[in-house]
């Protein structure tokens, strides 16, 4: 079907967006399986590409808003997708336009107060910062299911003993699991990486009882600031305190100092943190300039 439209409409998936179109039939079926969706559900598609997964999506009976970047692929898509009513295209950067203000624009009052979900196929240098995007906002997703680099998505399913700063972020926000490996002819053209799709069950609120998330994420990020050394020297270099007054700090937190940042799971970094907030508590305000509740972008590319 990929190549037909691909004549049809003269388009050449440009590598400077990271176009890899997915074009296994089997796994479109995977990742709509995965969506659990219902007649009338409310997708948000990011990334829709030759509009496949948008015409399943759409067949489905779902409200699809699908957000293109690529004007020309936004051309492509109107007319293949005309025949669906209940299919809109926006031409938008995703990253310069809030969930709240994409839904307001193409949603019905009553539509608002429904939830919605996520469903992409996203170019990987961009994974990071658009499960951000969506995760920060006022108006969170009630899921996602999107497809993300192999080595991306197994970081955000790490447990204790593998975790990163990336899981830590996406764990307090949401339940992740993997559903399936997708191997690189599933797209084309072939990316040089294995995919996963991914589900990200979005947790009303975080399970974790945190008053103050920028300073929560403060002190992760400084516990990950050099994730290779133990606990206490990462927090001493990084915090500017001695090794003994950390260490003296996580045994107060019930904590090994000479354990690593990786091992740590939610319910600890939140021990952690209010440890620290109790005995000093300038450092949950002091470094929100530069808080980690703003995910830094995955430096892992597909090309």
């Amino acid at each position: 079907m990929y190549r037909q439209v691909l004549r049809q409409f003269g388009f050449k998936p440009k590598k400077s967006l990271g176009q890899h179109f997915l074009v296994d039939e089997s796994v479109l079926e995977r990742i709509l399986s995965a969506a659990e969706l219902g007649p009338g559900d409310i997708v948000v598609e990011v990334g829709p590409g030759l509009g496949i997964l948008t015409e399943g999506l759409a067949k489905q009976h779902a409200k699809v808003i699908a957000v293109e970047l690529d004007s020309k692929l936004v051309a492509l898509l109107k007319k293949r997708l005309a025949a669906f009513p209940n299919v809109k295209i926006v031409h938008a950067d995703i990253l310069k336009v809030t969930p709240q203000q994409l839904l307001q624009n193409n949603l019905s009052a009553s539509e608002l107060v429904r939830g919605y979900k996520v469903i992409a196929n996203l170019p990987y240098y961009i994974t990071s910062p658009v499960l951000h995007h969506f995760l920060k906002g006022e108006l969170r997703p009630v899921a996602m299911v999107v497809m993300v680099q192999k080595e991306v998505g197994e970081a955000i399913a790490a447990t204790p003993g593998e975790m990163s700063l990336l899981s830590v972020k996406m764990q307090f926000y949401s339940k992740p699991a993997i559903v399936c490996n997708v191997a690189a002819e599933s797209f084309y053209p072939p990316p040089k990486v294995e995919s996963v799709i991914l589900r990200l069950d979005v947790y009303p609120q975080p399970p974790i009882d945190v008053s103050d998330v920028g300073g929560f994420f403060d002190i992760v990020m400084h516990g990950f600031s050099s994730p290779r050394k133990q606990l206490h020297n990462s927090l001493a270099h990084s915090l500017g305190m001695t090794p003994g007054k950390v260490a003296s700090l996580l045994t107060q937190a019930g904590i090994d100092a000479k354990r690593r940042a990786e091992t740590l799971s939610l319910e600890e970094w939140n021990k952690l943190w209010r440890t620290f907030a109790s005995c000093h508590p300038e450092r949950s305000e002091g470094s929100r300039a530069s808080s980690v509740a703003d995910l830094p972008q995955s430096d892992i590319r597909n090309e």
